[in-house]
């Protein structure tokens, strides 16, 4: 997919990888919808980036507010032709305890969020890409959502947030199947530990002790990092019903 004036929509893109992954796109010339429930930042970002750029206030759980998101991607020159994932919450919970068990309205919580929400944005913008003239080898779009390595190596507390992404890493294959004869690609990145909002509420010590985890390299990774792979999955049409992981060689203990 040539990014260069590409409709482009990143849902959860107000901040952290999302964020970063907004401007990467930007700057190689897509024409941007940030896509967020944070209106504030949202429009903030929007603004920032300029020319082709704009916001859609969605929350990922009301699929008629992403629906008008992907509309209002799917209205620059050629239509809607990368979509991009990343909104999603962590819960801390163990299945039971001496308190009682794990609360289900907290794991369908982060279903509904993780799970749930990437499957609306992703049978609303292949939806939206089939009505697009095919390009090279026949591609109409390509969608990249955001799982975890949580997926492979949940730890203690987060069995709703592996569950979470881990049907996230499961549903990708069978929809670049789905999509397949339409010119559609369906890819996933698993993020290890990145320094994004999520963990910069920790204490230093907090930060350091999870950067030193990671093989090498021994740091947490750039949200920039996680953007130049996801505009490299746009770029790069053999890429297709992969889930890919990106995690400086990372392999989660239990705590």
């Amino acid at each position: 997919m040539r990014i260069q004036g590409a409709g482009a929509l990143v849902v959860g893109g107000a901040s952290g990888l999302g964020a970063a992954a907004a401007r990467a796109l930007h700057e190689r010339g897509a024409h941007v919808v940030v896509a967020d429930l944070d209106a504030e930042r949202g429009a903030v970002l929007a603004a920032q980036l300029g020319d082709g750029a704009r916001f859609a206030a969605a929350d990922v759980t009301q699929p008629e507010q992403l629906e008008l998101a992907v509309t209002l991607a799917a209205q620059a020159p050629g239509g809607l032709r990368i979509s991009l994932h990343c909104a999603g919450i962590a819960h801390a919970e163990r299945i039971a305890r001496g308190k009682g068990p794990h609360r289900p309205e907290t794991f369908e919580q982060v279903i509904a969020v993780n799970l749930v929400g990437t499957f609306h944005a992703l049978r609303l913008a292949s939806a939206a890409m089939l009505g697009n003239e095919p390009g090279d080898d026949g591609e109409r779009g390509v969608i990249v959502n955001t799982a975890s390595i949580a997926a492979y190596e949940g730890q203690i507390g987060q069995v709703a947030y592996a569950a979470s992404k881990g049907g996230v890493v499961a549903l990708t294959l069978p929809a670049a199947r789905d999509l397949a004869a339409s010119g559609i690609r369906v890819c996933a990145i698993a993020p290890g530990l990145f320094d994004t909002p999520l963990l910069a509420g920790l204490p230093a010590a907090a930060r350091t002790q999870l950067a030193a985890s990671s093989p090498f390299p021994p740091r947490l990774g750039e949200p920039a990092e996680f953007a130049a792979l996801a505009c490299h999955i746009a770029e790069n049409r053999m890429l297709n019903g992969e889930v890919i992981r990106l995690d400086g060689a990372l392999r989660m203990a239990p705590r």
